[in-house]
Parts: structure tokens; C-alpha cells; sequence
């Protein structure tokens, strides 16, 4: 286990490269709070650097959620990190405010903060970014108990400016709990942000596509999510299918505007055992696989961050997968 923490759990994460360090920011909440279910009420951004992905050296809390009526006033969440032109630091993270202290119902924000350095950060809640109501589910369209706009991955459009890609829900569309997709936002400054049509269609047998994350691994363009056992629908839910780290390769030319995923032709990549992965590539040029230590034999919370696992496209499928040496050493 590459990182994890003593006295609290750990989970979703992501990470930075300066080029001389791995910066991962990572979830976490004490242990103390004796429920892991309770860790999403109360989740903090942590910090910690890495030469080589392997050997870790934690910094604490980096962000934290401001309080009061803010968009992210109970708790910090998933999220990127990106360098503009001029050497800023952007922060993209997931800004949770919960209804009821006794129910889920809470509203997903995507929030901002800005660094120098990747170790102080500035809060710009001017800059957030809320589910487009005309395109997207909001809290009360469904029996969904969360308004879900949240793990934003920033990436650079190959045209010029940028795409954001969210866990989001269709307002529309497919059996009202099969219309989890992958939104997307488009933005030529890092600034402002306009919501567009989603990345992939509902029906596609997933209630939602949790950390989305579009990347070119060798040459092919493939789109990693994860989904869990409990939020499968569809057809995947009514064949007993599993959850866990989904993959779908992608057309080159897919993205906003150009063309979509069909996340209905996803595979498995690993059960979940491990979920959120995040694909990093190390100083070598090899993509590896990170996740989290979710779920043990008891069906139990672990916690704690797994990998690298190198990735690699299977020659017989064409599918993404760990490698069968890593596999087989696990």
C-alpha cells in the first residue's frame, strides 16, 4: 500500500506533476468518527509528495471546507489539478453542502482554488460551477438523493481551451435511475465555464460514473470510471453484474461537440475491491493504476491508496487492462 494514514481513512485522491515531484491530493477523514459511512460528511484534502509514486511523504490538510452557506460547506471532495500558461495552479474540487445532518440529500458544486506552488491555496467561489438544470439532474428531478456534479477531471482540448468532465445524472431519458453520465463543461481560460451535452448517453447501466478520467494510453484514447455493485442499473443490474474500475475505449476524435462514448460497451478493469482509480504516468512513460483499498472479503471498508499497477491494452480484446505480471504478483 503506497499511502495511507494511521488514524484516518483515505480514499479518493489525484494527482499533480511539477516535474520533479508526484503531488497527490487525497480525501480523508478520522478514523474516530467510527462509521465509514461518516467520512463523506466530513472529508478534508490532504497533500503529499513523491518522487517515484512509490514512497510518500505527507504535508496534512491543504483544503478544507469553509462553512456557513458555502458551496462547499461541509465537506471537500474529489477533484484535478492543472498548470495554465502562465505556471498557476488550478484546483478543481468537488464542493459538498448537506441538506439534513440526518439524511444524504446534499448539493455537488464544483469549486476552485488557485497556487503558486501546489502547497498554498486560494478559494475562488466566484469561479464555481453548478449542474445546468435544462441538460442535467438537479436535487428533486428524481428519486436520486443528491444533486450530482462532482470529481472534476480538467483536460487540455486539443483545439485550444479546456473540457471539465463530471459525475453527473441526464435530466432525461433511459429508466429514471439508468441515467448516470459523464457531463462536461468547456472553458477557454480555465475562468469561465459553460456546461455543454454530456460525454456519454443515459441507459448505459450505471446510476452514476463516478471520477471520469479521458487519457491516451499508448496511442488509444480510453475513458476510466468507476461504478459500485449497489449503483448498477439496467440490464447490468438485473444480470447480477458486479461493480468496480470500468474502462471504454474512445474514438480520437471524441469530445465535446465531436463525438461520444458509449459507456454501454464498458468492461470491468478490477472489482471493487479497489475503486476510483486514477491512471498517472511515471518517470519511465508507463501508465500505472492507482485505487483505493475499498471493500475487504467481509464486505468491509479498508481505506488506504493501492498501486502502481501498470496498464496495458490486451492484444486478444483490444480491452484496457493491468498488466498480467501485476496481476499475478497482487
Amino acid at each position: 500500500m503506497p499511502f495511507s494514514l494511521r488514524d484516518h481513512w483515505v480514499w479518493d485522491f489525484w494527482f499533480a506533476d511539477d516535474g520533479e515531484q508526484f503531488h497527490l491530493f487525497y480525501l480523508h477523514a478520522p478514523r474516530s468518527l467510527g462509521d465509514p459511512h461518516l467520512r463523506h460528511r466530513n472529508a478534508r484534502i490532504g497533500h503529499a509528495v513523491s518522487t517515484d509514486l512509490r514512497e510518500w511523504t505527507d504535508l496534512g490538510v491543504c483544503l478544507e471546507p469553509s462553512g456557513a452557506d458555502a458551496i462547499d460547506a461541509h465537506a471537500t471532495w474529489t477533484g484535478s489539478v492543472v498548470r495554465d500558461a502562465d505556471g498557476t495552479w488550478h484546483l478543481f474540487y468537488t464542493g459538498s453542502r448537506f441538506l439534513r445532518p440526518d439524511a444524504h440529500a446534499n448539493i455537488e458544486t464544483v469549486a476552485v482554488a488557485t497556487s503558486r506552488d501546489l502547497h498554498t491555496w486560494v478559494k475562488h467561489p466566484e469561479r464555481s460551477l453548478s449542474a445546468d438544470g435544462v441538460i442535467y439532474e438537479r436535487l428533486g428531478d428524481s428519486v436520486w438523493p443528491e444533486e450530482a456534479w462532482r470529481d472534476p477531471w480538467v483536460m487540455p482540448d486539443p483545439d485550444g481551451g479546456w473540457w471539465m468532465l463530471v459525475t453527473a445524472r441526464a435530466r432525461t431519458g433511459a429508466d429514471e435511475l439508468d441515467r448516470g453520465v459523464v457531463g462536461v463543461a468547456t472553458s477557454p481560460d480555465l475562468v469561465s465555464w459553460a456546461p455543454v451535452e454530456a460525454l456519454t448517453t443515459p441507459g448505459a447501466g450505471f446510476r452514476h460514473l463516478e471520477v471520469p478520467q479521458l487519457i491516451d494510453i499508448d496511442g488509444r484514447r480510453v475513458l476510466l470510471f468507476s461504478c459500485d455493485t449497489p449503483a448498477l442499473a439496467g440490464a447490468r443490474e438485473a444480470e447480477g453484474q458486479r461493480g468496480g474500475i470500468w474502462a471504454v475505449a474512445a474514438d480520437e476524435a471524441v469530445g465535446p461537440g465531436r463525438g461520444l462514448v458509449d459507456a454501454a460497451a464498458a468492461h470491468r478493469v478490477h472489482d471493487e475491491s479497489l475503486y476510483a482509480a486514477r491512471a498517472v504516468r511515471d518517470r519511465d512513460g508507463q501508465w500505472q493504476l492507482f485505487a483505493f483499498r475499498n471493500l475487504d472479503e467481509q464486505g468491509e471498508f479498508v481505506g488506504g491508496i493501492a498501486g502502481p499497477l501498470p496498464l496495458e491494452w490486451s492484444t486478444e480484446h483490444g480491452a484496457l487492462r493491468i498488466a498480467v505480471e501485476a496481476v499475478a504478483g497482487a
